[in-house]
């Protein structure tokens, strides 16, 4: 479904656009997934609207389905430091995660109803990971879900296309960050 409103309070939450995953997959994708959220995150602050900015700094303690053992790790140096086209602003609110979704044990949903947040649009990395876990999440906890689909991609075309096509229709409304921005425009 596309997006027909923007609430009176909406937040962007960026997904895990960190130097660490996105110098991973540096290609044309990713490039045109920071730019938008870029975008994105530039018009909500000229709004005054909040901007949760997503990074995951490790693994969840324990086994995993990942197959780790729950043993430590280190990270290479500067990997967690969100990219520098998100242009961080001191009002921009920072959520560091260690399992999929960016509502599991961060505080994230808290954040939100403090500043009486009711819908938020999504963007990042990894579109079946990442962004379609939040997505869930946040549809669980009762928010309005927005994702913009040219703001977010995977490193599995199949996985990417079938987050956007089969889940997040059931989840929310889907736009591109162009459709998002004029909506945001034409309500303010």
């Amino acid at each position: 479904m596309p997006v027909t409103t923007i609430d009176p309070t909406p937040a962007l939450v960026v997904i895990d656009l960190q130097r660490g995953i996105v110098e991973t997959g540096k290609n044309d994708a990713v490039a045109t997934v920071v730019q938008n959220s870029a975008a994105l995150a530039a018009q909500f602050r000229r709004h005054g609207l909040p901007v949760i900015l997503v990074n995951v700094t490790g693994r969840p303690p324990g086994r995993t389905a990942t197959g780790g053992s729950g043993t430590r790790f280190d990270l290479p140096a500067r990997w967690t430091e969100l990219v520098d086209e998100l242009d961080v602003q001191p009002g921009d609110h920072l959520i560091s995660k260690r399992r999929r979704s960016a509502f599991h044990d961060t505080g994230l949903d808290t954040v939100l109803r403090d500043l009486g947040v009711t819908q938020v649009v999504l963007a990042g990395i990894a579109t079946s990971s990442g962004v379609e876990s939040t997505a869930r999440s946040a549809s669980d906890h009762g928010y309005h879900v927005v994702l913009a689909t040219d703001a977010m991609t995977d490193f599995d075309d199949a996985a990417h296309r079938h987050s956007v096509e089969r889940v997040f229709p059931k989840l929310g409304e889907t736009a591109t960050s162009g459709e998002i921005l004029e909506t945001l425009r034409s309500t303010r």
